[in-house]
């Protein structure tokens, strides 16, 4: 049958396309011309992409690479607009700006692949590095992970030596996996860049928390020599142990090196790009400032009683700016980032470690590769895992959940020397609260309970405006873990703390534990 005995209208000739048709055509054309720019096929068959091209072209030449961390299409675009030589698609960012939630091992595999997809979508040919956590898995899931970022348009793939799940590198209790299984994830991952899916391979480790500077840097070695593209070792503490990473030898030697710069109060000193390359480092990334910025804009946006707006309003507060201030390597201001352990706050770490702590079991997983003072540690913390609360254990916990409110700070009168602890406590040895390797297993029973269930709120202000920055709850059961979640009690010694969180010695929970002057802060905490 023709088309005319069904009805169909009759089908036209191809030298006779309406100037619709041969537009859409066009677009094809056009579209797979871009296509083929973006990714080409090598002389071994494996697919190319041009970002990746462009990012190994950069590690090759002179200079120091900086690189802004984006979330969105948008953050990305603004990124290559501001002419930036890469950009850093950062887990804990995407998860709070598209989860609302904490980098927590929360944000699945499948989730950061469709949000780097959306953001290499909305950039040319910007070389954009993954963040792709622990891999998601055993090896093999690692190689899966390392082809789908790749599939995805992703220049590079960070993949990290920490537990699943994971922690922020800055944030709560870490712990790494021992050091044969994190080298076996770099060699896996080199593999599946070998095999085809031609990506960079950031090799990144956490041990220098988790375990200790040696060992991390024993491990950087051992990725080098794994295959590893560029190697990273997280919040390093200082300029000496930036110049120890940079001063590797063997295969690390020639490896480009990654800095993190963490706005707002990380582990890691703010350094200027140039001492960076003079140290020896070719990448630096710059994780909280467009996410910083932004929470503050919105912040203000919505208050009840918005800010008069100045005559001249200053030019670092938009997205836009802080780019333009990060090409010189310039972090936005107090007034204009949250503290990093405000914007914790933000995406609900407090809340994750409270509900986490609900669950919490003694764990036998050690790292392996820790020194014996830190094995020693984590030995004399493992308990029985909590036997099932009672009903009356129950009752227990709500009571100590709903505690008092806390007390509004005074104008100063009871205030303490730094580092000082409250009601005649005294100081302990140095360094009792920075063992790593998770939370302190406290007893079970209806008491273990009660000691579970307590959590310790921290109060910090302004010590001029008296101004909260900071209030939040934390669990008692991430003693060790406080200095990181709160870096502005660093150096603080913890070991009475540590006492009266188990519950062997009785406290007022009316009165602060620890309340001390910085020169900016006033620092109080408090145990409900």
């Amino acid at each position: 049958m023709c088309c005319r005995q069904l009805g169909l209208p009759a089908p036209v000739p191809l030298n006779h396309r309406t100037r619709k048709s041969r537009k859409t055509l066009q677009h094809i054309r056009l579209a797979a011309a871009n296509q083929s720019q973006a990714q080409a096929v090598n002389r071994d068959g494996k697919w190319s992409s041009g970002r990746t091209q462009r990012l190994r072209k950069l590690l090759g030449e002179p200079g120091i690479l900086k690189g802004p961390c984006c979330y969105d299409g948008l953050s990305a675009r603004l990124i290559e607009q501001e002419g930036f030589e890469f950009a850093f698609m950062s887990g804990f960012c995407v998860s709070a700006a598209r989860l609302g939630a904490p980098d927590a091992g929360i944000l699945s595999y499948g989730e950061m692949v469709d949000q780097g997809r959306c953001i290499n979508e909305a950039t040319s040919l910007l070389p954009i590095i993954g963040d792709g956590d622990t891999g998601y898995g055993n090896a093999m899931n690692v190689k899966r992970c390392v082809k789908g970022y790749a599939a995805a348009g992703f220049a590079g793939i960070l993949i990290e030596d920490q537990v699943w799940p994971k922690s922020c590198g800055h944030v709560g209790a870490k712990q790494v996996v021992d050091r044969a299984e994190a080298v076996a994830r770099i060699a896996a991952a080199a593999d599946a860049r070998d095999e085809g899916a031609d990506i960079v391979i950031i090799a990144r480790t956490d041990a220098r928390q988790a375990v200790s500077l040696d060992e991390a840097l024993a491990r950087a070695e051992e990725f080098a020599a794994a295959g590893a593209d560029v190697l990273f070792i997280d919040a390093l503490q200082s300029r000496e142990e930036l110049e120890a990473f940079c001063r590797l030898g063997g295969a690390a030697a020639s490896k480009p090196k990654m800095a993190n710069m963490l706005e707002g109060g990380g582990k890691t000193p703010i350094l200027p790009p140039e001492e960076l390359e003079a140290m020896g480092f070719k990448l630096v990334a710059y994780p909280m400032s467009l996410l910083g910025v932004s929470v503050v804009a919105m912040q203000r946006a919505l208050e009840v009683r918005p800010r008069p707006i100045p005559a001249a309003p200053p030019t670092d507060r938009s997205l836009k700016a802080a780019c333009q201030g990060l090409r010189e390597g310039r972090v936005p201001g107090p007034e204009d980032l949250p503290s990093f352990a405000n914007l914790q706050s933000v995406v609900g770490f407090p809340e994750y470690f409270q509900e986490a702590a609900r669950y919490a079991v003694s764990s036998g997983g050690r790292n392996e590769d820790a020194a014996e003072p830190q094995q020693a540690a984590s030995a004399s913390t493992e308990e029985p895992a909590p036997s099932p609360p009672s009903a009356e254990a129950e009752e227990v916990t709500v009571e100590v959940l709903s505690g008092p409110e806390t007390p509004e700070q005074g104008s100063g009168a009871g205030k303490q020397p730094p580092g000082a602890i409250a009601d005649g406590a005294k100081a302990g040895e140095k360094g009792s609260s920075s063992a790593g390797g998770g939370p302190r297993n406290l007893p079970s029973g209806p008491r273990g309970v009660q000691r579970s269930a307590r959590f310790f709120r921290i109060r910090i202000a302004d010590r001029r405006t008296n101004m909260v920055k900071l209030e939040t709850r934390i669990p008692a059961l991430f003693i060790e873990s406080l200095e990181t979640i709160v870096p502005q009690v660093s150096g603080v010694d913890m070991t009475r703390l540590v006492q009266i969180a188990k519950g062997d010695e009785a406290w007022d929970p009316l009165q602060p534990l620890i309340h001390f002057d910085s020169e900016i802060d006033s620092i109080q905490i408090w145990l409900e």
